[in-house]
């Protein structure tokens, strides 16, 4: 599968509705995304079952933001709506290949256990505050 522009727009419903999308945070003028850029599609062409998309930061800059991206190129890995990887840097072929590999090994219902608990208990700390606040 050929790499897709990802926009503002289409980022949700494109996120919701697979459960592997990398998407490459890059600008035309960027050299070091310019270098990836090849290493990035020849992955998307060996794994037609994953999504790989492309965020134009000069475009895309309200994007960008919403996902504090300083540095450019930037690779984000989102696998059923969780983000596991989310590093700056232009990475080598057998990298890429490894880092693939092993966010289809992650324990997605760990995974999603472990964010339910720290939702859970990030709740429990804001009743508390707020009953806190409300005492004194």
């Amino acid at each position: 599968m050929a790499t897709v522009q990802l926009t503002a727009d289409r980022f949700d419903e494109v996120v919701s509705s697979n459960d592997v999308v990398l998407i490459d945070f890059w600008a035309a003028w960027c050299g070091p995304c310019r270098t990836f850029a090849p290493i990035y599609e020849k992955a998307s062409e060996a794994h037609p079952d994953l999504v790989f998309a492309k965020v134009d930061t000069e475009a895309e800059q309200q994007l960008a933001a919403a996902f504090n991206i300083f540095s450019i190129p930037t690779l984000m890995i989102i696998r059923e709506q969780v983000v596991l990887y989310a590093e700056a840097g232009a990475l080598p072929e057998h990298a890429l290949e490894d880092l693939i590999g092993k966010v289809m090994e992650v324990d997605m219902a760990d995974v999603h256990r472990q964010v339910a608990e720290q939702r859970a208990a990030h709740e429990t700390a804001e009743q508390v505050e707020s009953t806190e606040t409300a005492e004194v």
